[in-house]
């Protein structure tokens, strides 16, 4: 008989994908110096909380397989059929606002 399965409550209402590779190629890349990895700043962007506590959870991945050049790869768990490629010189602060406005998809009842 499998061990029961234990469920752990989260506020997460969505989480973002962000390709870990494209960022260390990029050495950081964003912020003020460009020295900022893509996920730190839209978490600090966004204000979110740690962990999963957090209304929105931006998980640093391992390769998506996209590799842009001068881009990062960003995947919106909220919508999955649609991946972003933000390069270098984006405006992080619209795509931050253009991820909270996002509609969430309902909940599964519990």
């Amino acid at each position: 008989m499998a061990p029961q399965l234990k469920r752990v409550r989260s506020d997460w209402q969505g989480a973002v994908l962000v390709c870990g590779k494209c960022s260390k190629k990029l050495d950081g890349g964003f912020g003020k110096k460009g020295r900022t990895p893509l996920a730190k700043l839209l978490r600090k962007i966004l204000g979110l909380k740690k962990g999963r506590k957090a209304t929105l959870g931006v998980v640093e991945t391992r390769c998506l397989g996209i590799c842009p050049r001068a881009g990062v790869a960003l995947v919106d768990g909220r919508r999955p059929g649609e991946w972003l490629v933000v390069p270098r010189e984006a405006d992080i602060v619209e795509l931050a606002a253009r991820l909270e406005r996002t509609p969430v998809v309902a909940d599964e009842p519990r």
